[in-house]
């Protein structure tokens, strides 16, 4: 009984520790066979040497109209752009208010928003792939973070403090940005 119950606390302590010290491990890998690495990756932020980079990528179903499945395709990987977009720039507003220690401004919360929201238009698309298995169409848009930059130096009702704020931080806030996603 003795062993028993020792060899029982010995398995729940295993399992304890065990729980405490894993990490939950997600694939990003859809793993569509012969799809391109965008496709199974999906949306996301990335730093690499072309910059910082917001990508999407949106998928259509089979439609019966291959013009129209291909736009739904493009404006579904925009509308993941500008999804990611808003979550960045949601925590780049934070930023600010820490800073500055008051609260952000609600006509300057606006302005960023139209600003940045204007800013889509430069979201690229740069490719498409069908799936042969499905007849789905995939599309992947990309979104330059230094079109944003120059939209937000530009925006005339934003406070020079905000711009500098801005400015001094951008790399930091993506950063933090792209740790925590």
């Amino acid at each position: 009984m003795t062993q028993l119950l020792n060899t029982f606390s010995v398995l729940f302590l295993a399992l304890i520790v065990g729980a405490c010290s894993s990490q939950t491990t997600i694939e990003s890998d859809m793993g569509i066979s012969g799809a391109p690495d965008w496709v199974n990756e999906g949306t996301q932020a990335v730093k690499d040497k072309d910059g910082r980079l917001i990508q999407g990528v949106g998928m259509a179903p089979v439609m019966g109209d291959v013009s129209l499945q291909k736009a739904t395709a493009d404006n579904r990987a925009r509308a993941e752009i500008a999804r990611v977009l808003s979550t960045y720039v949601d925590a780049v507003i934070k930023d600010y208010t820490a800073s500055s220690g008051t609260e952000a401004d609600l006509n300057v919360e606006r302005e960023i928003r139209s600003t940045t929201q204007l800013t889509l238009s430069g979201a690229r698309i740069l490719g498409h792939w069908k799936d042969e298995d499905t007849g789905d169409v995939y599309a992947f848009a990309e979104l330059d973070m230094d079109a944003v930059e120059k939209s937000l130096k530009t925006a005339t009702s934003l406070s020079d403090a905000f711009k500098g704020h801005y400015e001094e931080n951008a790399n930091a806030n993506f950063d933090r940005f792209m740790e925590n996603k």
